[in-house]
């Protein structure tokens, strides 16, 4: 028995992009426009939506969504209708467009719905409408229903979730993401391994979810190189779609001790999300290795991944080498290290028994003690 919750409706493809207008034009007149630090990159959109007679309202997502940031948007946004809510950029901007859909109806403040520093209580009305258009391989934010939040006074990063927060409509187009610098596209394509490769492990999988996973895996293994070295249209389409499948996995089943540590390092230095997942991998399905029954299903999970990681990525013949060679050349194209990003070893301690209670340490394949979550932090520097 499992559930499984998506989009109304999602269009990939190169040129799909040019709907969004027309689509948007679906919901009503009055259409919100979250776009990322320079609204130059989403003029296209604009000029779109007015060419089609729609009331356009902008507003701009400079960084990753904060807690501030999103009170003081919605100081402004509160006192306007809107019949839908476009979100054009990468996962931060989706996320910042996708809370704010979910609270410009909401009588309480933010901090009323947000889990573990807020009330977590249910949002009490459906969210607006809402489009993505993602412009980063990476989060898969454009089909999952929480958006990540930056609580700067608790130094943490925490979710407002709810499954209405799930875009409408989805509109994966490879050619809006081709161009960003190198560190960001490798940090990306980290992100969206990982979040292939936790939900296939996830105590809460289900046949949909590893469906997807296990399709996407070989898929994103194999383009990674591609689209950090050279970024050829296939392997832009591929690792697209590979975001997208991890979106909808972890939507459905859960990620696990990546992402358990992610949002707490996150919150408390302020490193790129994507950087943190890349550094943490390796050596958390090292740990996963060591704690994993022979024969069992998650041996025979992990053994499935390690194949991929050693057809695509190893330089010898060695079984389990492309796993080091996963971290060998993530550092070679320009990852930093935990210690890089800013995690010291005085800082284990604190970032254990945070990640310990992280809601995304849930869907772990396995109970970790404070001793084996150091032992992963200090794998990774």
């Amino acid at each position: 028995m499992f559930s499984f919750f998506s989009p109304q409706a999602l269009y990939f493809g190169r040129g799909q992009a040019a709907q969004a207008a027309a689509l948007a034009a679906g919901f009503g007149h009055r259409v919100l426009i979250v776009h990322g630090s320079n609204p130059a990159r989403a003029a296209w959109l604009i000029e779109s939506c007015i060419d089609t007679g729609l009331d356009v309202q902008t507003q701009g997502c400079p960084e990753e969504p904060s807690l501030p940031a999103i009170e003081g948007a919605l100081a402004c946004l509160k006192q306007q209708s809107f019949d839908v809510v476009v979100g054009l950029g990468g996962g931060s901007v989706i996320d910042f467009a996708k809370a704010l859909a979910a609270l410009i109806p909401c009588d309480g403040t933010p901090l009323d719905y947000l889990e573990g520093v807020g009330g977590g209580q249910p949002l009490p009305c459906a969210p607006i409408p809402m489009i993505a258009v993602p412009t980063t391989a990476g989060t898969g934010a454009e089909v999952t229903k929480n958006a990540v939040i930056a609580v700067p006074t608790h130094n943490v990063k925490v979710s407002l979730r709810d499954p209405r927060m799930i875009p409408d409509i989805a509109i994966v187009d490879a050619a809006l993401m081709e161009g960003a610098p190198r560190r960001v596209i490798l940090a990306a394509a980290l992100d969206a391994i990982t979040q292939v490769i936790e939900p296939y492990v996830s105590s809460k999988s289900n046949p949909m979810t590893d469906a997807l996973c296990r399709a996407a895996i070989p898929v994103g293994l194999s383009a990674l190189r591609d689209v950090v070295e050279n970024g050829t249209p296939k392997a832009w389409d591929d690792m697209a779609w590979v975001s997208t499948c991890g979106g909808l996995a972890l939507t459905n089943a859960g990620l696990g001790a990546v992402h358990g540590f992610a949002g707490v390092i996150g919150g408390l230095t302020g490193a790129p999300h994507g950087e943190i997942c890349g550094a943490l991998l390796p050596a958390v399905l090292a740990s996963h290795l060591r704690k994993a029954r022979p024969s069992s299903e998650t041996h025979r999970r992990l053994d499935f991944i390690l194949t991929e990681l050693d057809h695509q990525l190893a330089t010898t013949s060695a079984p389990g080498s492309g796993l080091k060679a996963l971290d060998a050349w993530s550092r070679q194209m320009g990852l930093r290290s935990l210690g890089a990003l800013g995690v010291g070893e005085a800082l284990h301690a604190q970032i254990a028994k945070a990640a310990g209670t992280a809601s995304s340490m849930k869907a772990n394949p396995f109970a970790l003690s404070q001793a084996e979550l150091i032992e992963i932090l200090s794998d990774a520097q």
